[in-house]
């Protein structure tokens, strides 16, 4: 297998991360792993685990990094957890891409205060869940955006996930939230592709769209959008950099078939169980553990195999990157 590195593909202007400072001002584009959260055999957090995982998405490129979103297992982490999740990241990552930190709460004033803490800890910018456990109408939801955006200065994603979460931001949502100018990206989870273009009709490029669907990322992208929110990245981080840096370039055969590979794994990012699936998908690869939180448990059985089977025929079958992208030695 090639040693891969993105900041080296030829065909891009892409500035190497050493030489890039991350601010308020950073913007949501290219490729954003959306990180699980790796625990040890007794429930604690696997902090060196978490950072060998890190430092294979810098390697291979990565435009910034999510933090405690749903592939994180949020909803099952502390508080404290969290914080210490955000510094380790900072501290490891040290400016070259932006952290993002997810917010999914249930009231405003806990999304603000996590908002706040946020940047107290050092995050360049956030991503946001409708309010959870309560099905907020229009109004409702906008306010909620509105409330956390007017009490931070960082850049925020907007999550829009209706399939999953029950609340679709439409676009006439949008128009009002994008009066504020730190609302700057959507994580697009619609699954309607045609959404991209609804999106860049309305509002040109006000805002910056990323593909939140692993299967749907290089139409998308060949679509238009800005970046892949991405799940298997976790695991496969090359390949999916490969895959919209080349779709960036117009080169789209290459791009293909490696998406073509690669969409028997993403479809794992598409079940209820994508934590365990995706989880094993980086034990495979040497990046992560099995280890998941109660109420989830390890796959086990007949579930494990079939997954495994999967995963290893990629893995068997797994495509070499380009030429040109190889970090020459």
């Amino acid at each position: 297998m090639m040693c891969f590195n993105s900041h080296y593909f030829v065909s891009l202007d892409h500035k190497p991360a050493a030489q890039t400072s991350f601010n308020m001002t950073f913007t949501f584009q290219g490729v954003f792993p959306a990180l699980t959260t790796k625990f040890t055999a007794d429930d604690q957090l696997d902090i060196p685990m978490f950072r060998t995982n890190l430092q294979a998405q810098l390697d291979a490129g990565v435009d910034g990094i999510i933090l405690g979103g749903s592939l994180g297992e949020a909803s099952t982490l502390t508080t404290e957890e969290k914080e210490t999740l955000v510094r380790t990241a900072v501290e490891h990552i040290d400016g070259q891409v932006p952290v993002v930190l997810n917010i999914a709460e249930g009231a405003t004033r806990e999304a603000i205060r996590i908002a706040e803490r946020a940047a107290e800890l050092g995050a360049s910018g956030l991503m946001a869940l409708p309010p959870m456990r309560y099905k907020a109408d229009d109004r409702e939801t906008t306010e909620y955006f509105k409330a956390i955006a007017q009490s931070t200065d960082l850049p925020i994603m907007i999550y829009n996930n209706p399939v999953d979460y029950k609340i679709e931001v439409t676009l006439d949502m949008f128009a009002e939230l994008l009066e504020l100018p730190n609302i700057q990206a959507v994580k697009e989870s619609t699954r309607d592709v045609s959404n991209v273009t609804r999106l860049r009709n309305r509002f040109g490029d006000r805002i910056k769209i990323l593909c939140g669907v692993d299967t749907l990322a290089m139409e998308e992208l060949v679509m238009g959008a800005d970046g892949w929110v991405a799940g298997l990245v976790c695991a496969f981080p090359r390949e999916t950099v490969a895959v919209y840096r080349l779709v960036k370039a117009g080169r789209f055969d290459e791009a293909r078939a490696i998406y073509r590979w690669f969409l028997p794994l993403l479809e794992l990012d598409i079940h209820p169980k994508l934590v365990q699936y995706i989880k094993l998908a980086e034990t495979a690869t040497g990046i992560g553990t099995e280890y998941v939180r109660a109420p989830r448990l390890p796959l086990i059985g007949t579930e494990r195999q079939r997954i495994l089977g999967i995963i290893e025929a990629g893995l068997a079958n797994r495509p070499a990157l380009p030429e040109e992208m190889v970090l020459a030695n």
